[in-house]
């Protein structure tokens, strides 16, 4: 069904009444044409995917946030990835100082310079794009052009001959300055799609603003790995210091011929012990600290220290159904996957307008004749109602995938909701179960050193041999370690319930130094 208004005033410039047929002809192939151009135009638009949001952390961040930074390859692509947090934009040259780091500092670094954020926020640009795209189709659409023809016909080339006259008409040249205008009226698909195009784009942001939560924990997991690995090397150090005093007693002891040969042999082995763990922690601190330089857009070859140690604070009196509520409201990444849904939502729509009438009209004005200055202004204006008639199993296809697009945003939305519930109290599991460790991992190190203590004392007194010294030596060395390990989980533990509640950029200080 279609209406069509046309209207066109005369050129000064008479058109030769034999070539009227051919021309005729011409405007039907071209009509025809773009007809099929508009059919194919005022469809839905294909099924973009969605920008999506952010990856939900994982339930044991704790153990998967320390292996992630020691497998991370640094090979980013253009899709934002988890490894793309342990990325970076690196800015500047290395100096010879050394520079001091806060948490703070590499926090803020990590949110100008991680390759996660950068690429997150250059998805909202690109989301940008797709929605002015779409925005076109329901603006005003306007073009000009400016042609000069210059033509000879042969008359007989179309079998018309008259005796007496010339079957060669020109040259002649027509000038034609014109602008073409378009305009759709009526066109809902179009509408649901910018629709669509628009929650895309604001769950494109919101998916950024939650990839900052993700910095700040992959920076703040990064230096709180590094602080372990220095607090390791001192309990080396003193561990060190330790072996070599039993080193001294038993070689003197020996030399005075209290002590056998066995007892300097075993003292060595721990001192050297000790010399190659002091080596082995070493080198994994400097491997952290270019993990936590990658993350942050530093040089790797910059020296940096560390100038924030975070001692243990204990973070009590935290509800998981109110920590829950509190997560709803903050986390950015269920925001975006609501947009989400009403993107496909809105696209279910436009699949479903697909059937209905589309009113448009396009028009054009332009100056027409042999020059310039011998020229007269013609225009045609068009007014057009197309509505599909036989395109049942193409609409009904497009409905249903978008159905099934919508309803999976719906479950994705209905399983990050739950996700986000798991990893509120997996934290807090967390939380409390480091809590104790430290409690007692505190303790052994307390009972470590007195056991320690005693049997330098009695192998100092000659009571006994060092075999229970290098025991207890040994008992102390674990017994530090597991301590450390103890500190640097619960402090993760507590940055994890900031990502989870959606604080983590905000409020990550009162985490980790309680509350």
């Amino acid at each position: 069904m279609q209406g069509t208004i046309n209207r066109m005033c005369k050129s000064k410039t008479a058109r030769s009444a034999l070539t009227l047929p051919l021309y005729v002809g011409f405007c039907l192939l071209l009509t025809a044409g773009l007809a099929e151009v508009h059919a194919q135009s005022t469809g839905p638009a294909q099924q973009k995917q969605p920008s999506g949001a952010s990856t939900a952390t994982d339930s044991s961040p704790v153990a998967n946030a320390q292996q992630s930074l020691y497998n991370a390859s640094g090979q980013n692509g253009a899709q934002v990835t988890q490894d793309s947090y342990h990325g970076s934009v690196v800015t500047g040259k290395a100096t010879d100082t050394v520079l001091d780091l806060s948490l703070d500092d590499a926090i803020q670094r990590g949110l100008r310079q991680n390759l996660g954020l950068i690429l997150q926020t250059s998805a909202v640009k690109n989301s940008n794009g797709q929605r002015l795209e779409e925005l076109q189709a329901l603006l005003p659409t306007v073009n000009a052009t400016t042609s000069i023809e210059v033509q000879q016909i042969n008359l007989n080339a179309f079998g018309i001959s008259f005796p007496g006259l010339n079957p060669i008409v020109g040259p002649f040249q027509v000038v034609d300055f014109r602008a073409y205008l378009t305009q759709n009226l009526i066109n809902v698909s179009a509408l649901k799609n910018y629709i669509a195009a628009k929650h895309n784009f604001e769950g494109a942001k919101l998916t950024a603003e939650d990839a900052r939560d993700l910095v700040v924990l992959t920076v703040g997991n990064a230096y709180l790995l590094c602080i372990a690995d220095a607090a390791r090397i001192e309990a080396v150090n003193a561990q060190l210091a330790t072996s070599k005093v039993s080193l001294d007693q038993a070689v003197a002891a020996h030399d005075a011929g209290t002590s056998p040969r066995l007892d300097v042999l075993r003292a060595q082995v721990d001192y050297q012990n000790e010399q190659q763990s002091l080596i082995s922690t070493k080198n994994n601190l400097e491997k952290d600290k270019l993990a936590l330089a990658r993350t942050i857009g530093l040089p790797l070859d910059q020296a940096f220290r560390l100038t924030d140690l975070v001692p243990f604070k204990v973070l009590d009196n935290v509800d998981p159904q109110a920590a829950f509520v509190q997560a709803l409201k903050s986390r950015k990444d269920l925001a975006a996957y609501a947009e989400q849904v009403k993107s496909t939502s809105a696209e279910k729509t436009a699949a479903w307008a697909y059937q209905l009438p589309v009113a448009s009209f396009a028009g054009d004005y332009g100056d027409i004749g042999i020059t310039p200055g011998h020229s007269h202004g013609t225009f045609s204006a068009t007014g057009q109602v197309s509505v599909p008639v036989l395109q049942i199993a193409k609409t009904k296809g497009q409905e249903q995938v978008a159905d099934a697009q919508y309803e999976q945003a719906k479950a994705r939305l209905s399983d990050q909701i739950q996700q986000v519930n798991q990893d509120v109290r997996n934290s807090l599991l967390d939380i409390q179960s480091a809590a104790k460790l430290v409690d007692s991992t505190h303790s052994n190190v307390e009972l470590a050193n007195q056991a320690l203590s005693d049997a330098q004392q009695r192998f100092r007194a000659g009571v006994a041999d060092n075999l229970p010294v290098s025991q207890a030596q040994s008992q102390v060395e674990q017994a530090n370690d597991q301590y450390i390990s103890a500190l640097y989980q619960h402090n993760v533990a507590k940055l994890s319930l900031a990502r989870a509640i959606g604080a983590a950029q905000t409020n990550y200080k009162d985490y980790l130094g309680g509350k």
